[in-house]
């Protein structure tokens, strides 16, 4: 059997030659792929949430993975419809639905996801950054900064219900355009068609892709490519024109004015007057017709046009996007969200910053050019940071947050910082970044009240128990810091602060090609072939055991942990391979009864047992979803 590593290489080769790929339903066969793929998604955060099944990444065992195999061999695999909950979205009333597949369909989709992203990734647009490997948003506004200089419109584009509304005709067509295997195609289409369960009724799905869905960005990603292919073979050439703008002639004769000024006549008072009105000039005339450029860059559905030229044909690019969207891939534009900006005078949004063109005729860099004037500037928007201070505000006034009250010293310190720094990293490419100092404020005083609503002092008792000077590259700093010791293991450290607001181009990714590095099997996957119980030492029916989280080992008042805890805890790891006697009696106390009884459908043994009372949950039970 072929390495996954080799399958995908060859996978990938014909996608850079532009080959049709061929016979590739076969390669679902390959255990291999499967084993790369539990590895790749048994660690996310969802791994552990059933979908309209009990089924969850606790107790994955290579059974399953060949039982998975065994039905796509006689084409009798059937996707289960996604339970769908429904989350906030960001800024709005509204919330957005969300799909939960089971985990045997999680599993087989990240191998179709491993599939289609080598075939495409080498044929997907430079300008797409939405869920690629080694791109990001800092990918895209970083291109955004370096390559659009003398950008004076925007315009900003977002589809309306983009997920939810792309046409499976279309999208199967372009798949089988470039996959020639009809068991594969039927396969994506059956997927597509599964449908999803809303408070326990089924509805069919006839547009859209499963949101939440694991193989729902690759299918978005290759569906939109049309959206890149169009703009670069039609809107590019018509708007791209020109070597250079032509030179201002009343900015020259201003120049020329200044040295007859200084150099003839001998008035250094004119030439200064004459210097500063040249100084409110442009070298290049902004509006020069024999000069156009328009550039492009998109995130998922989010995109941003940027337009040398007028607003006329700024409008034009977006009507002629709106007209390509609605015939040919069958969306719309979102009127509300969809803008032209002037680059000097407003500032378009895209992924969460402001961007526009700055302005500035007096700052100049050593070769005494204007070096602001018509170049990309990033901006943090202030009611972003408003509204994530709103999170630690009462009445307009930082408060302690009493949820966090029960947690440790270290918890709670560890947890702002990590808040702090995420939004910091975020937005570490912007030139205003310091403004967020006003957020760190803000946290900073409600981490120290719940701190002291916790221990029952007073703020400044917090300060002078937890208030440390470090040594950081950026000189010494005074922090919040906690200590927490462990026996014969080096302390444990939290701190607050020591975060330099600090613009960095280059943070937090670096600039590279996309590599396809050689992977090896993680040691979860070795000690699941290994096929031993990490309990009793047998070899019959092994499976894994995941919890959600190591905190779940602690339960105080349960007595003395049973063995396989404090084994679990010892490793600090989140899974045991285990037999299935050792998983289902020892940990999960489940009888062969109860198993039958829930392969009969009558429920989940949890939910039996705590509705009659007949037992109390067992260790870990309360808080891993197992």
């Amino acid at each position: 059997m072929r390495t996954a590593e080799t399958v995908l290489g060859i996978i990938r080769d014909r996608g850079q030659r532009g080959l049709p790929l061929e016979d590739v339903y076969r390669q679902l066969y390959n255990l291999e792929l499967y084993l790369r793929a539990y590895g790749k998604i048994a660690g996310n955060r969802g791994a552990m949430t059933p979908g309209v099944t009990t089924e969850t990444v606790d107790g994955m065992s290579l059974k399953k993975i060949q039982a998975i195999i065994a039905a796509l061999r006689f084409e009798r695999y059937r996707w289960k419809p996604a339970k769908r909950i429904y989350i906030e979205k960001r800024g709005s009333t509204k919330k957005r639905p969300l799909g939960l597949p089971t985990w045997s369909d999680k599993v087989l989709q990240e191998v179709i996801r491993t599939i289609l992203e080598a075939y495409y990734e080498p044929r997907f647009s430079d300008r797409s950054h939405g869920f690629r490997p080694t791109r990001g948003c800092h990918t895209a506004l970083r291109t955004i900064y370096r390559t659009w200089r003398g950008t004076n419109w925007f315009i900003e584009g977002d589809i309306s219900a983009c997920f939810d509304s792309l046409s499976h005709e279309h999208l199967l067509a372009i798949l089988r355009r470039d996959i020639h295997d009809n068991r594969f195609i039927r396969l994506i289409e059956d997927l597509l068609g599964a449908g999803y369960l809303a408070a326990w009724t089924h509805h069919a799905t006839l547009s859209g892709v499963p949101q939440g869905g694991v193989a729902s960005p690759i299918l978005s990603n290759i569906y939109l490519d049309r959206l890149d292919q169009f703009v670069e073979a039609e809107l590019l050439p018509d708007y791209t024109r020109g070597r250079e703008r032509r030179r201002n002639p009343a900015y020259y004769r201003l120049t020329a004015a200044v040295w007859r000024a200084r150099r003839i006549e001998k008035d250094r008072v004119k030439a200064r007057a004459l210097a500063k009105q040249a100084r409110t000039l442009p070298t290049r005339l902004p509006h020069d017709p024999t000069y156009r450029r328009l550039r492009y860059v998109r995130y998922a559905d989010d995109f941003l046009l940027g337009l040398c030229g007028t607003r006329a044909e700024a409008e034009d690019i977006k009507r002629r996007i709106g007209e390509f969207l609605r015939e040919t891939l069958k969306l719309e534009l979102s009127e509300t969200k969809t803008l032209v900006t002037h680059a000097v005078t407003g500032r378009a949004r895209f992924l969460g910053y402001e961007v526009s063109s700055g302005r500035d005729d007096e700052r100049r860099n050593a070769q005494g050019e204007r070096s602001i004037n018509w170049q990309p500037t990033l901006y943090v928007p202030r009611d972003r940071i408003e509204a994530k201070r709103q999170t630690y505000l009462r009445h307009g006034k930082p408060i302690h947050r009493k949820e966090l009250t029960t947690n440790s010293a270290y918890s709670i310190i560890a947890g702002y910082q990590a808040e702090y720094r995420g939004v910091v990293n975020y937005y570490r490419m912007a030139t205003n970044l310091r403004d967020l100092s006003k957020l760190k404020w803000t946290m900073e005083t409600s981490l120290t009240k719940t701190l002291a609503s916790k221990l029952k002092v007073t703020v400044g008792q917090v300060y002078r128990r937890y208030a440390a000077t470090i040594d950081t590259p950026h000189g010494r700093r005074k922090v919040l810091r906690a200590v927490v010791e462990r026996a014969g293991k080096p302390p444990l450290v939290a701190q607050w602060g020591a975060i330099p607001l600090r613009r960095d181009l280059q943070a937090p990714l670096a600039d590279q090609p996309p590599q396809w590095p050689k992977s090896t099997r993680t040691e979860l996957i070795q000690r699941l072939l290994a096929e031993t119980c990490e309990l009793c030492g047998s070899q019959e029916r092994v499976e894994v055991h995941h919890i959600r989280r190591l905190r779940d080992l602690q339960r105080p008042g349960k007595g003395e942990p049973p063995p396989w805890v404090r084994q679990m805890a010892a490793r600090q790891r989140k899974t045991l391979a285990v037999c299935w006697h050792c998983h289902h009696h020892a940990i999960h106390g489940t009888t062969v009864k109860e198993q039958c009884d829930r392969c009969r459908g009558q429920g989940s043994l949890e939910s039996r047992m705590n509705r009659n009372g007949s037992r109390p949950v067992r260790w870990g039970e309360g808080g891993n979803g197992a």
